[in-house]
């Protein structure tokens, strides 16, 4: 379902809105982004912004949003833009953070964001190492019936959805958003996750790895458990791709991954 634009909203959602953020004057759709029913930067006559997002009660979307807001307090200053409040009203969850400046992150061969996602994925692992006191889903659940649970177990606070469009990069420093799909689990998991997104972007798998093999939280992945996670993602994205209709990025995610395990399946071992 397409998401719903401000006035679209119900009537009592928009003035719990309102009477959080104060008047505003402009109301922009991000464009970028699924997980929500609603999402919008709104702009005060003041020139503030905050960023609101939205979910219908009887949607899916509702989980993730408040994997948001039970998560927020947990994550890294530095590295995550802070809950401002949420409230639910007329049948929905509704959520504002604060505004985060810059643009999503270039994956692309030769990208000078490359080093930036390098040290951001480097921060959150060592930040959310443990993971913090929250209820989320084990990796071992997530991915556990498509190898070895044991591989990818540990004690990481995990983003998991490495998108581009998750990273929003200004003068050097990215800030990390969307975290509506985290899992707990092994400290390299977000790094293979990325590793997939630059084969998406243009990198042969031997560019994604050696790129990957300079973060200290690869040297925790051990050959074995790395192969079982390439296989398990080509096989999950191969059954997304066949089963979601008109979703190009579904289709380059399962070749991406598909070029990711046939190369780790050539290497010697």
């Amino acid at each position: 379902m397409a998401r719903q634009q401000w006035d679209q909203l119900p009537p009592a959602l928009r003035n719990l809105i309102t009477d959080h953020e104060g008047p505003f004057k402009d109301v922009q759709d991000p464009g970028a982004g699924s997980n929500a029913d609603f999402a919008a930067t709104l702009t005060a006559y003041d020139g503030s912004l905050a960023f609101c997002k939205g979910a219908r009660l009887d949607t899916d979307q509702t989980g993730f949003l408040r994997n948001e807001i039970r998560l927020n307090q947990h994550l890294p200053r530095d590295l995550a833009p802070r809950l401002r409040w949420s409230a639910e009203a007329d049948g929905w969850l509704v959520a504002a953070f604060d505004h985060v400046p810059g643009t999503s992150a270039d994956l692309r061969p030769g990208s000078p964001d490359l080093p930036v996602i390098a040290r951001t994925l480097t921060r959150m692992a060592k930040a959310l190492t443990p993971c913090p006191p929250v209820n989320i889903q084990p990796a071992t659940a997530r991915w556990g019936r498509l190898l070895d649970p044991a591989l990818i177990d540990g004690d990481t606070l995990l983003h998991t959805d490495m998108t581009h469009n998750n990273f929003l990069i200004a003068d050097g420093h990215a800030q990390v958003v969307d975290w509506s799909m985290p899992c707990r689990g092994a400290i390299w998991l977000d790094t293979a996750r990325m590793l997939v997104r630059l084969i998406r972007a243009g990198h042969t798998p031997t560019q994604a790895e050696s790129w990957a093999a300079a973060l200290p939280t690869w040297t925790e992945a051990s050959p074995e458990a790395v192969d079982a996670f390439a296989a398990a993602l080509a096989k999950l994205s191969r059954k997304l791709r066949d089963t979601s209709a008109d979703a190009p990025h579904l289709a380059e995610m399962a070749t991406a991954s598909g070029a990711w395990v046939q190369h780790r399946l050539k290497q010697p071992q």
